[in-house]
């Protein structure tokens, strides 16, 4: 059997799908930057290969020998001086690295996208994977850039190389090695650091049954065949409801209209108040990121863990990262950020009559 090469592998999902495919017997390769720290997965045996998904030569190099590949790579990033390099690295990264694998052969590629390049549901409602993505005109960077890079994999699928698609929804759980993952919500919450939050709702599922499902569809996936790997869909009224029955730390009580919260930003960089939150993240939250997972578990076995325990684990695992250290006071930063997004309620009502 030849090596299983992993990308992404010290992210949240990558970390713990190593620890899965380390289970499963598999001989690990990791393509991994000169920068990142690997001293969570000290304990696995793994061949490690110095480079980016970005360099060409490092890839290939990567993929000799190599059977299977998951390609996890990616940014998550909704910061605004990041919008390039979202889309640098998660299409061209996805290019070159479905590419060098359908030169070298290799016989199974899992290509993690995200429910992101899905699209949206109506509210109330929820999409599966047959839908038509509806959210190109958000304008969102890493929405259309998941989108982008699941359209290139299918592409280069057609070529010949054996890909399934897996779609996460929003991950929750423990141990989290970069603290850049969507668990960066929760430790938000937890610090008391959501001033204000709009109406949507967000699918929630556990990183450890996200790892399983990469191995599933390994196993059991079709080529060319996508499969949300999602659990439970919360509105985000309940959601912070949940948390904070967990936790203890009560949930936002400011709940504003987006378009508000958006001309409260855009007014903030006219004077130079620098807001604790990006456009794009307020975009993203005022949707509906509501998902069926029925194809996943008819397909592929798919079956994840309760809600409860998913939420009550990544609130522990947390809390103690944090050193118990919630609960606090928002900061002067944010009460600044409250006080914008109050003055700009009369204007942003303004501009919705209009």
């Amino acid at each position: 059997m030849g090596k299983t090469l992993v990308t992404g592998a010290t992210g949240f999902i990558g970390s713990h799908l190593v620890r899965a495919l380390a289970e499963r017997g598999d001989e690990l390769r990791l393509l991994v930057r000169r920068t990142s720290r690997v001293e969570h997965l000290d304990d696995i045996e793994f061949e490690r290969v110095t480079g980016d998904v970005l360099d060409r030569r490092a890839v290939r190099r990567a993929m000799k020998g190599a059977d299977r590949v998951f390609h996890v790579a990616g940014s998550t990033s909704m910061r605004s001086r990041d919008r390039e390099a979202v889309f640098e690295l998660n299409v061209r990264g996805t290019r070159i690295v479905l590419e060098e694998a359908l030169k070298a052969g290799v016989e199974r590629v899992v290509h993690t996208s995200s429910v992101a390049a899905i699209g949206v549901a109506p509210p109330g409602g929820a999409l599966d994977e047959t839908a038509v993505f509806n959210a190109g005109h958000l304008g969102i960077a890493y929405v259309n850039s998941k989108h982008e890079a699941e359209v290139e994999a299918l592409r280069i699928g057609a070529r010949g190389l054996p890909v399934v698609v897996v779609n996460p929804s929003f991950v929750f759980g423990p141990d989290d090695p970069t603290g850049g993952s969507s668990m960066a919500l929760l430790r938000r919450f937890l610090q008391r650091r959501i001033p204000a939050y709009v109406d949507g709702a967000i699918n929630i599922v556990d990183v450890r049954d996200v790892a399983r499902g990469h191995l599933l569809a390994d196993e059991r996936g079709e080529p060319g065949e996508r499969y949300i790997l999602g659990a439970r869909n919360f509105t985000l009224d309940r959601l912070f409801a949940d948390l904070s029955r967990l936790s203890g730390v009560d949930a936002p009580e400011v709940k504003l209209p987006g378009p508000v919260v958006l001309a409260a930003l855009a007014a903030g960089r006219r004077v130079g108040v620098k807001l604790p939150t990006e456009p794009d993240e307020v975009r993203s939250a005022m949707q509906w990121w509501t998902f069926r997972n029925t194809k996943a578990k008819r397909e592929l076995g798919f079956d994840p863990r309760p809600h409860e325990e998913t939420l009550a684990d990544a609130v522990r695992w947390q809390t103690e990262a944090l050193n118990h250290a919630i609960g606090g006071r928002a900061s002067r930063l944010e009460r600044l950020a409250l006080g914008a997004a109050g003055s700009a309620i009369r204007l942003g009502e303004r501009l919705a009559k209009r």
